[in-house]
């Protein structure tokens, strides 16, 4: 039983935004379910692009359709009302998303005040989208958040030992996106999860916008291989489960 930590809805009856002149081709929902058939997807977390902005309408129209095992990370500016926060929080969303990659360095004008003022007032965690190279100088910032996850496994071998500093002090890591990286998945994935066997959570990234390599169902067998069984059922299912708190 997978819960997939990190997918993708593109859905074009909704609005996209273009980034830096890229816009994704459609990924419907029916798309994800055909793509995942196999797979033996429980659950899942919903995670909003640069190319959603910040819309909702296709978030919360994708959990409907997908049912309630699955979940949304979202993006917002800060500047949202509380009244507005506490409405989404009614719609099984469950974390937000800090784009720093792509949506620059603005992005973390803001970053610790919001994560916790979303933590706070709903729950929420927070989720940061960056090289880990470039989060060096806000490593603390970031150890201080309630709750925090990383993306991609950080992106970058050069990136590795802030990402290993912060998995040492609680923060979690979504082991995304294999075609991404610039290093060999499985060594890390087995440094990470003797760092701290509650920090990994596995993920399709489908469909894999702007990765040079997309997800193929051979990353799920680097997990199995990399780990044994029980980290296997701990990284493609059970820590998700609990940080995204899944409740079936």
């Amino acid at each position: 039983m997978i819960f997939d930590a990190h997918l993708h809805v593109i859905d074009p009856a909704f609005p996209l935004y273009s980034n830096d002149g890229y816009l994704p081709d459609p990924f419907t929902v029916e798309d994800y379910v055909g793509s995942t058939a196999a797979l033996g997807i429980a659950g899942g977390a919903v995670v909003s692009g640069s190319f959603q902005c910040y819309d909702q309408s296709y978030l919360l129209a994708a959990l409907d359709n997908l049912g309630p095992s699955f979940v949304g990370v979202t993006q917002l500016p800060s500047t949202i009302s509380d009244s507005e926060l506490l409405s989404l929080g009614e719609s099984r969303i469950r974390a937000i998303r800090f784009n720093i990659r792509r949506g620059g360095a603005d992005v973390l004008d803001n970053l610790r005040e919001f994560a916790c003022r979303v933590h706070d007032l709903l729950g929420w965690h927070s989720e940061v989208y960056a090289d880990a190279k470039t989060l060096t100088e806000i490593e603390q910032d970031l150890c201080s958040l309630p709750a925090l996850s990383i993306d991609h496994l950080g992106l970058s071998k050069d990136g590795l030992p802030t990402l290993y500093r912060l998995i040492e002090q609680g923060v979690k890591v979504k082991a995304t996106g294999f075609g991404r990286v610039d290093f060999a998945v499985s060594q890390v994935l087995k440094r990470l999860y003797e760092i701290n066997p509650d920090a990994m959570m596995f993920g399709t990234d489908l469909p894999s916008t702007r990765s040079p390599r997309p997800f193929n169902h051979s990353d799920l067998e680097i997990v199995q291989n990399a780990l044994d069984d029980e980290g296997a059922r701990k990284v493609l299912w059970e820590n998700a489960a609990n940080f995204y708190r899944l409740e079936l």
